[in-house]
């Protein structure tokens, strides 16, 4: 007769992300060389069943791999259930970026902060600066460069970048061991400065914080660079490029749309940032 059905997982942990790997062991004290076998039970209705060997790999986990997990065992006439364990399985987190202060004075320290779901996961976090690349016309806008002090990793969520001096964008990722894990990529976020420098810079035509919407507004791009483009932040949070919301023709965008406002500027095709300009263009009272 079989005692204390045991249903173990490895690795050891409840939450579990798409892609990942997970075995199910089912184990008893007493006799194994009897006449046994089990089952397992998903959400109380069997799933796999009638096995005798001790261990299961289930792979690759998907968010339909949720839910309760049990064993159990028969032997003649008898039966023992297990344990209960409760799996969640979801799709690979997209860590959330945050940079503090957005408009940093002139050297100032910046500090990035990843946030990803599952803080007890044990999380180690890598840091890029993005690049822009103009020539490439596939989805991504940007390269990502590790930050130096990134190489291998930190356990820790912030990131201080001191002497912030030009415009930037910085992007984060996660990653994680026993399972390993890989999170996806966060949004890019940007520090902006007003400083002009060499290698790019914005002009605003009329020089205004303020537009009415019959007043044309043309945002000039100027540097070491034969092709630009510009491009606005939202105050909803979203990043576009000239083509939504006005004309690109050479280095000038022409805003068209009646009421655009936001934080504008240049990106080269030799990778460099503008300075930033924080405008609306609003309807006349």
């Amino acid at each position: 007769m079989f005692l204390d059905a045991v249903l173990t997982i490895e690795p050891n942990w409840t939450t579990f992300f798409t892609g990942e790997s997970v075995t199910f062991k089912c184990d008893f004290a007493g006799d194994k060389d009897s006449d046994w076998f089990y089952s397992i039970y998903r959400n109380y209705q069997e799933w796999l069943p009638y096995d005798k060997h001790e261990g299961y790999e289930l792979h690759p986990l998907t968010p339909d791999y949720s839910g309760a997990y049990q064993c159990f065992f028969y032997q003649k006439d008898s039966r023992k259930e297990s344990n209960k364990i409760y799996l969640n399985v979801s799709d690979r987190p997209l860590p959330v970026l945050t940079v503090s202060p957005s408009w940093p004075s002139p050297g100032a320290s910046v500090t990035l902060n990843c946030s990803v779901g599952h803080p007890s996961a044990g999380w180690s976090f890598y840091w890029y600066k993005v690049v822009p690349k103009l020539s490439d016309h596939s989805y991504s806008f940007y390269n990502y460069e590790l930050l130096p002090g990134s190489e291998n990793g930190t356990e820790q969520h912030l990131f201080i970048i001191d002497g912030q001096t030009h415009t930037a964008g910085y992007v984060c990722r996660a990653e994680r061991e026993d399972p390993v894990s890989y999170s996806g990529q966060s949004e890019p976020k940007f520090v902006w400065s007003g400083d002009l420098n060499s290698a790019a810079s914005l002009t605003v035509s009329p020089d205004s914080v303020q537009h009415f919407n019959k007043t044309s507004v043309s945002l000039s791009c100027e540097g070491n660079s034969t092709e630009w483009r510009v491009r606005r932040f939202s105050k909803s949070g979203y990043l576009y490029h000239c083509s939504s919301w006005g004309t690109m023709s050479g280095s000038t965008c022409t805003i068209t749309s009646r009421w655009v406002s936001g934080v504008f500027w240049c990106e080269s095709e030799t990778g460099q940032f503008s300075n930033a300009v924080n405008i609306t263009k609003d309807g006349e009272f």
